[in-house]
């Protein structure tokens, strides 16, 4: 948040809301509503999702570039969409210890205060350039850890390959 924030962001973020959403119009409606319905205590999230299926007994590719992408999402109590394994660049406190000195019960009226003049969307751009990093990163490792498993895996074989190919019986030599 910073005082006169709001607006529209612009550069990749924008790509990617109307990309993701349509329009930066309709990415504002979800945000809101997400808000605006989120029953009790909780939040609303704009969060890049980049992540793969992670089970120990099966292959999963990394996420396509059609995969990667922002998603819009809701959560209860301290809940965060970290739990999801997605990067958190935006999000309101929809609490209504959040907003009710300022607008009582009136918690339409503070969403649309926060979208409207409050968000940050240099920090919320800088998140996602340092998500966009971290998946980067991360698939560089795996195909690191890939390959060297590769290695391993040849060197093992070379290995039972030599002793296979023997010509000699070392158990009849005297």
């Amino acid at each position: 948040m910073k005082p006169g924030g709001g607006g529209k962001p612009s550069g990749d973020l924008l790509d990617l809301i109307e990309r993701d959403f349509g329009s930066f119009e309709r990415f504002t409606e979800e945000f809101k509503s997400a808000a605006a319905t989120q029953y009790g205590s909780g939040w609303a999230w704009l969060a890049y999702k980049a992540n793969r299926l992670d089970v120990e007994n099966a292959t999963n590719p990394w996420a396509s570039e059609e995969d990667k992408r922002l998603v819009v999402v809701k959560s209860p109590n301290a809940v965060n969409p970290l739990v999801w394994d997605y990067f958190p660049l935006l999000t309101i406190d929809v609490w209504e210890h959040a907003y009710f000195l300022d607008f009582q019960n009136r918690g339409p009226d503070y969403i649309s205060v926060f979208m409207e003049k409050l968000v940050s969307w240099e920090a919320v751009t800088a998140r996602l350039e340092k998500a966009k990093a971290q998946v980067a990163e991360g698939e560089i490792e795996e195909e690191r850890r890939k390959k060297e498993e590769e290695k391993d895996i040849q060197t093992d074989d070379e290995a039972v390959k030599m002793y296979l190919d023997s010509d000699t019986d070392d158990s009849e030599t005297e």
